[in-house]
């Protein structure tokens, strides 16, 4: 089951950004004491109690404003309402309950979401016990006080939330059909790529019983194969203000990758590759989704002998965190390399899940410190014991060393491209953990 969303809404300046770094564990979202500070939503896994979720921050809801900010502001939230399975509803004790709390509740209610009302900034809960009683009067359930500042109430907040999150469906694990994210900034062609892929073989468009993400799911049969694409592009709300859509890339992406075992970017070719694509290629980069980038118009290009290697150079030193990723250059209106796009997702589907014997992994690892020594520190050589895959999707591998502090990044890496020049690993990520080997074993 993918990860439930879990997203943090309220008036500005209400400690939403705050508590948000509490959830997340680090300081993620910038603080300042000024309505309006957070206007883009930002995203982290929370794990509680054995159970986990992504975070969604999101800037303030102004219900009301005629400023184009707040507007775009209150939009992004409202995608982050749309998507959210569980929404904490952040009030101001301090401030009290204001016209603006109320206009937001209803928003709230419209949902038919799991609201949780949480009224922040109550130091003292017996002492100002009273006060919180004043947020009944909003009428989507009882408050909880919080003290996101000094980390108080929270442990009992995330206790509810894990009450509220959806519970796996029964068969739910058992689809193994591929899941493929089509994903993107706004107008690359995502909605013609996903019609191009349906073409004559549309066995199914519907929206998945059980979900709440508001994205349909395209189930299509190819060569005997069923492959759900899951399309965040009907997402956008044409009749709301398109300025500035970057805030509203990012949740869908996270949603859509999240449920996904393949995310394919697509990317405008009359653009280029821009820094909103690496940002959306990141998302499933850190979750170590198998990822394809497709270059999208590609007909609409004048080109020469060497427009592919231009291109893909570009690409290359732009999400330069990912050169695994295979690159393709299709048209989804004139159907270019539209079919191959399926053999491309079985490969990288495969290498995804490849796994590796323990005993030729380590025949590699031999072979690659022989020929690059393991790096020094102050005369302490870093010293590689063995290596074993312990899990796929990403597939990843468990270094024993004896100094974890003399595991370099650059060396790791150097790891990584001798399994891959080895094995493959076509479009996948691969994550290598290093563990220091105990002395008593060594």
């Amino acid at each position: 089951m993918s990860k439930p969303i879990v997203a943090i809404v309220g008036r500005p300046n209400v400690g939403k950004s705050t508590l948000f770094n509490v959830l997340a564990g680090s300081r993620i979202a910038i603080i300042e004491d000024t309505p309006g500070v957070t206007r883009d939503r930002i995203y982290a896994d929370v794990e509680w109690s054995g159970r986990s979720f992504t975070l969604i921050d999101t800037g303030g809801i102004e219900p009301d404003a005629k400023d184009i900010i707040l507007s775009q502001m209150r939009e992004q939230a409202q995608i982050a309402i749309d998507t959210a399975d569980v929404i904490l509803f952040l009030t101001d004790f301090h401030q009290g309950l204001v016209d603006a709390d109320a206009k937001v509740a209803d928003m709230l209610r419209r949902s038919h979401k799991s609201v949780l009302l949480v009224v922040n900034k109550v130091d003292n809960f017996i002492k100002d016990e009273a006060g919180v009683y004043e947020f009944y009067n909003l009428g989507i359930g009882d408050p909880h006080p919080i003290s996101a500042a000094n980390r108080t109430g929270i442990g009992d907040l995330l206790d509810e939330v894990l009450k509220d999150l959806p519970q796996a469906q029964p068969g739910e694990m058992e689809d193994d059909r591929p899941k493929v994210a089509i994903v993107g900034k706004p107008n690359v062609g995502k909605s013609s790529l996903i019609n191009a892929l349906l073409g004559e073989n549309r066995l199914i468009v519907s929206d998945i019983a059980g979900t709440t993400r508001d994205a349909v799911d395209a189930v299509v049969k190819h060569n005997g194969r069923e492959y759900v694409f899951i399309d965040t592009a009907g997402l956008r709300r044409k009749n709301k203000i398109k300025e500035d859509l970057e805030h509203y890339m990012i949740v869908r992406a996270v949603t859509a990758v999240e449920r996904a075992d393949i995310a394919v970017l697509v990317i405008d070719a009359k653009e280029g590759v821009t820094e909103q694509d690496a940002k959306i290629a990141g998302i499933a980069h850190e979750r170590g989704k198998g990822i394809i980038v497709a270059v999208n118009k590609w007909d609409a290009i004048e080109k020469d002998n060497s427009s592919v290697k231009k291109f893909t150079d570009r690409i290359r030193n732009t999400l330069s965190f990912m050169p695994y990723a295979d690159i393709m250059f299709i048209s989804a209106k004139t159907g270019q390399r539209i079919q191959k796009l399926y053999d491309e997702i079985d490969t990288v589907l495969d290498s995804s899940k490849r796994r590796v014997a323990t005993g030729v992994l380590n025949e590699i690892l031999s072979e690659a410190t022989a020929m690059q020594q393991p790096p020094t520190d102050k005369g302490k050589r870093l010293r590689c014991y063995y290596m074993t895959q312990v899990s796929v999707a990403p597939p990843t591998f468990v270094l024993f060393v004896n100094d974890k502090k003399l595991a370099h990044f650059s060396y790791m890496r150097y790891i990584e491209n001798q399994i891959r020049e080895t094995f493959g690993f076509k479009g996948t990520a691969i994550r290598i953990l290093v563990r220091e080997k105990k002395q008593k074993d060594q």
